[in-house]
C-alpha cells in the first residue's frame, strides 16, 4: 500500500495546531508504513520528519481544487490529509479528510492570515452546512480528532462515510524525576496558550488574574499590540505578562514552573494545550465544555467558561495541602492516552482499512 501524506500545511519556521498534527502523525506513521510527504514549499522540511517526499501547489492557490492531477503521478493507493478541503477533481486513488472541529459554524471570522479571497470563501463556506457534506461525501474516510467532534458530525449528518478519530497528541520534553514527583508548583503562574479570537474569550482569564493579585497570567501566543492594550486595561490589577509568540523551550519551562495552565474557551476541536500541560503534571483549569472533559477527565478542575469567580476558586482550590500533587499525578496518567504512536497506529488501521474495503469495491 502506497500512502501519500498531505504535508502542506506545515507551517514555516514555528507549528500551528495543524502543523503540530501533521509533523507528529507523518513522524510516527512513517516508523510503521512507508509513506511519501506532499509539500508546498521546502521550507516546510525543516518542520517536518526526513521523509521522502514531493512538491504540489500551495493548498490555499486558485489550483487546488485540481491537485489531484499531480498527486495522481505518484501513483498512490490512498492520500491522507489533515485538513477536508483537499482537492479531488480527477483522483485515481483513495481519500481520507480530516475535520478537527466545527467552531467557525458557531464562531465564522477566518484566520487573519489566509488571503482575502480564501478568508471570503471561508466565510462563505460556513454559512451552511451543505459545502461540508459536499466535501466529506467525495472522500472514501473521514477522521477526527476527538469523540466530540465525531458525535458533532452525526448529529449534523455531515457525511455517508465511515467516521474514525485519530487524537492529537503532544511534543513535549521528557521533565526530570525531581519534577515529575514535585509535591507542589514552582511559582504562582498561571499559563494561556492559545489565540485571542473572541470565541477563545481571555477576557475572563484577565478579569480572574485582576482578583488573583498573588499570581502572573503568562499569555504565551502572539497579540498585536490594540489586543494587548485592551487587555491590560480590562483588569489594571492584573499581573500579565505577554510572551507574544513563546519559542517551544520558553513555553515548555514557563508550563513545567506553572501552578496551573488556564483556558476559559467556549469552543474548541481538540485541546492539545491541556495534553501539553498534563504531560508536564501542571494541573489544568479549564471551561466546563464537552471537549475539555473529554481530554481533561477527572484530572482537570472546571468552571463555567465566563465566571471569572469560579475560576478564581479552582485556582484557590489548587492551594490545599495536597490538593496540586494530587492533580498533578492525575494529570500525568490521564496524558498517557494521548500519544503520536497510539495515533499513528490506529491512523494505519484505518487507511489500511479503507483501502482493502475500496478494492473490494472496485473487484
Amino acid at each position: 500500500m502506497r500512502i501519500v501524506f498531505d504535508c502542506r500545511y506545515t507551517r514555516i519556521g514555528r507549528h500551528d495546531g495543524i502543523s503540530r498534527f501533521t509533523a507528529g502523525l507523518v513522524g510516527a506513521l512513517a516508523r510503521r508504513h512507508a509513506v511519501t510527504m506532499l509539500i508546498s514549499d521546502h521550507r516546510q522540511l525543516e518542520l517536518l520528519p526526513d521523509l521522502p517526499w514531493e512538491l504540489a501547489s500551495p493548498p490555499t492557490s486558485v489550483r487546488e481544487p485540481w491537485v489531484a492531477r499531480r498527486v495522481n503521478k505518484l501513483k498512490p493507493d490512498i492520500v491522507f490529509t489533515p485538513m477536508q478541503t483537499m482537492g479531488g477533481f480527477g483522483r485515481r486513488y483513495r481519500l481520507v479528510l480530516t475535520v478537527h472541529d466545527l467552531i467557525y459554524y458557531r464562531h465564522p471570522t477566518p484566520p487573519r492570515d489566509l488571503p482575502a479571497f480564501v478568508r471570503g470563501l471561508w466565510r462563505l463556506y460556513h454559512l451552511a452546512w451543505w459545502p461540508q457534506r459536499m466535501l466529506l461525501n467525495r472522500s472514501d474516510a473521514v477522521v477526527t480528532v476527538s469523540e466530540t467532534t465525531k458525535q458533532l458530525i452525526e448529529e449534523h449528518h455531515l457525511t455517508r462515510r465511515p467516521v474514525y478519530v485519530v487524537p492529537n497528541a503532544a511534543d513535549m520534553p521528557a521533565i526530570p524525576e525531581e519534577r515529575a514527583t514535585r509535591q507542589a508548583p514552582e511559582s504562582k503562574i498561571l499559563v494561556y496558550m492559545g489565540s485571542f479570537m473572541p470565541y477563545k474569550n481571555v477576557d475572563t482569564l484577565v478579569r480572574a488574574a485582576g482578583m488573583l493579585p498573588d499570581y502572573q497570567l503568562h499569555l504565551m501566543s502572539r497579540v498585536t499590540p490594540a489586543e494587548r492594550d485592551r487587555l491590560a486595561a480590562l483588569a489594571p490589577a492584573a499581573r500579565l505578562v505577554f510572551h507574544d509568540g513563546a519559542t517551544d523551550e520558553d513555553y515548555a519551562e514557563t508550563l513545567a514552573r506553572a501552578t496551573a495552565l488556564v483556558t476559559a474557551s467556549r469552543d474548541e476541536g481538540f485541546g492539545i494545550p491541556l495534553v501539553e500541560s498534563m504531560t508536564l503534571g501542571t494541573p489544568v483549569v479549564v471551561s466546563d465544555i464537552p471537549i475539555f472533559r473529554e481530554i481533561g477527565g477527572e484530572s482537570a478542575l472546571y468552571f463555567p467558561a465566563d465566571d471569572a469567580d469560579a475560576l478564581v476558586a479552582r485556582v484557590r482550590h489548587l492551594e490545599q495541602p495536597g490538593v496540586w500533587a494530587q492533580r498533578s499525578a492525575e494529570a500525568r496518567r490521564e496524558a498517557g492516552r494521548f500519544t503520536w504512536a497510539a495515533s499513528a497506529e490506529h491512523l494505519l488501521t484505518v487507511l489500511t482499512a479503507t483501502a482493502a474495503r475500496s478494492s473490494r469495491r472496485q473487484g
